[in-house]
């Protein structure tokens, strides 16, 4: 099946936000869900974004979205894009659309000249794993995120210095 592509508008800010809680539901992590409608179109909408947001739709109907951004490579001297999210809702997964938003993105890097598209996968995620090999991707299993958040981040950053 074939999918239409196109990016996210202020008009779908329901849309993203609602594709969003049933990704983090589909991840047990809805519990890590503060955002919500009004702060994902602040984000995405405005002015100069720094994130953006593509919609699967197959049918007149969104079936998916991939949020992604540019990250940067110093090894490489180019940005590449960072996938975020990508959903499928559940109805809609096996019929290629997926593939589609990868791909759309892959059509980006390669128009834009960028380094690499790149994303992360929970460990458990065995569908999404072997998805992700039979296009291609590697696991960069040398590597391990880490992340700032909450207390430890504010505490982190009140020991900065000033910038001027």
């Amino acid at each position: 099946m074939s999918a239409l592509i196109r990016p996210a508008n202020p008009a779908d800010a329901a849309l993203v936000f609602a594709l969003v809680v049933e990704l983090a539901k589909y991840e047990r992590l809805e519990s890590e869900v503060d955002a919500t409608r009004e702060t994902l179109a602040a984000a995405l909408f405005c002015r100069d974004p720094r994130a953006f947001c593509d919609i699967a739709e197959h049918q007149g109907e969104a079936v998916g979205m991939s949020v992604w951004f540019y990250s940067f490579s110093t090894f490489r001297g180019r940005h590449g894009i960072w996938i975020e999210d990508l959903f499928v809702r559940p109805a809609f997964r096996g019929q290629g659309f997926g593939k589609e938003l990868i791909a759309s993105l892959a059509r980006r890097c390669a128009a834009e000249k960028l380094a690499r598209l790149e994303w992360s996968v929970l460990d458990w995620n065995e569908p999404s794993i072997a998805f992700y090999e039979r296009l291609g991707a590697r696991r960069m299993e040398q590597w391990t995120n880490c992340r700032l958040e909450g207390e430890a981040l504010s505490r982190l950053g009140r020991t900065a210095p000033l910038r001027r």
